[in-house]
């Protein structure tokens, strides 16, 4: 074989090893520690050995160049996951083919419920909590509907804490089965305003303050608050929106989301703003939520209706995890960048949930549904041409018993689902 030909072939096929290591590399879980430092540094080194690889014109020194690349290729780990914690951020963004088609825009979804420890992207909030000491009797303390807390219970498991979580008794009951399962304690409270102090969330600061003083219980009670913590806003700030801008390349018109805590919301919006100043951020809302007013009209209700003034549960849907009736610090935060809401009502988010199976294979939650219901509405707002990206948060296996127990067996046909309805029930 002549010796141009062995350089092209060489050539060819480690230009493919290369790439290979290097989107790898790439899409290994990074942070701030000095093995990812290093790992960063190698894939530096991998780069500028490939691009040096283009200007050599013969076999000795392209040898040259590849036993250079090998002894770089030792130096790097490969692609494994440091446990659970390690299989929490990169996920996917996929494009919603249906909606997409159906409104010429390209609305694209970051599966957050493939978060490998919780599936939902309250793991990348439950794993900023580090504060405790494993194996001691430590435990996190939380008021949460559901997501927050199954992901704390997987931290706290993996990380040898203990785990109790308070919340509302007419949530979906799967989810606190699983909570069980994953070993946390789990007390159902009736719902209540955050003026009660028997309310889920107050419920959970006194456990933790009880355990603390308690000089007869091992180890010592932290409250997460995930409402009010800076942690929380701070993990979509560093995570989620970085990721978005990379995945996207920049190229993004709407980032659209529901809030509950609002730490999701007001992180992404602060990341991506600060790269993109023309963004539109837009609140999906659903019904029976306070938070739409606020950011249309810049109050919540009239003040007869404000939390504290009545003693029943005010948010009135059947959607679980997004909506609140009052201002947490995580959503405050933000708010002053988020340009728009857009309220769904519960028919609006069921009919989106079975399209979403119907045409495209993906079965989610109700704040999901809420989520893409809003990201169509945006989509025709704006009109064709324009990129969208919204959230897909947890499984619609966690919402069988409530949200999916309201929904007609799918039919498998076209006629079944009406996209047009969904937007104009």
């Amino acid at each position: 074989m002549p010796d141009h030909t062995k350089l092209y072939v060489a050539g060819v096929f480690m230009l493919g090893a290369v790439l290979t290591v290097l989107y790898r590399a790439q899409n290994q879980h990074a942070d701030d520690s000095e093995e990812d430092r290093d790992g960063k540094r190698s894939s530096k080194q991998l780069q500028q050995l490939l691009a040096t690889l283009s200007n050599v014109n013969d076999l000795d020194a392209l040898k040259k160049r590849l036993a250079e690349v090998g002894q770089t290729l030792e130096k790097m780990d490969g692609n494994i996951r440091e446990g659970v914690e390690g299989c929490i951020g990169n996920t996917p963004l996929i494009k919603i083919k249906s909606l997409s088609e159906a409104t010429g825009c390209e609305i694209l979804a970051k599966a957050e419920f493939l978060n490998g420890a919780g599936n939902s992207p309250k793991d990348r909030v439950a794993l900023k909590k580090g504060l405790l000491v494993p194996h001691s009797g430590d435990t996190i303390y939380e008021g949460t509907v559901g997501s927050t807390g199954i992901s704390l219970a997987a931290i706290c498991r993996a990380r040898g804490y203990k785990a109790h979580i308070c919340m509302p008794n007419d949530m979906a009951v799967e989810k606190s089965d699983l909570l069980l399962k994953l070993g946390a304690e789990v007390e159902r409270v009736r719902p209540a305003p955050i003026v009660d102090q028997n309310q889920f969330v107050n419920l959970a600061r006194k456990r933790a303050k009880e355990h603390t003083e308690n000089p007869e219980k091992p180890g010592r009670g932290l409250f997460a608050d995930q409402f009010e913590t800076e942690a929380n806003w701070r993990a979509h700030f560093t995570g989620t929106g970085p990721e978005i801008y990379e995945q996207t390349a920049g190229r993004l018109d709407a980032f659209i989301s529901g809030a509950g805590t609002g730490g999701t919301i007001s992180g992404v919006a602060m990341s991506l703003k600060s790269r993109i100043p023309n963004l539109k951020v837009v609140l999906a809302d659903p019904q029976g939520s306070g938070l739409f007013n606020k950011v249309k009209y810049g109050v919540m209700f009239d003040s007869k209706e404000r939390e504290g003034t009545r003693r029943r549960h005010q948010v009135d849907t059947i959607v679980e995890g997004i909506g609140i009736n009052r201002v947490t610090h995580n959503f405050e935060v933000g708010r002053e960048l988020i340009d728009d809401a857009i309220r769904v009502k519960d028919e609006q988010a069921i009919g989106m949930a079975r399209w979403l199976v119907e045409n495209d294979g993906i079965f989610v939650g109700s704040s999901s549904a809420v989520n893409c219901v809003a990201a169509t509405q945006l989509a025709k707002q704006l009109g064709p041409g324009h990129r969208i990206v919204t959230l897909l948060c947890d499984s619609g296996a966690r919402h069988l018993s409530k949200f999916w127990a309201n929904t007609e067996p799918i039919g498998g046909t076209e006629q079944d689902v009406s996209l047009e309805n969904i937007l104009n029930p």
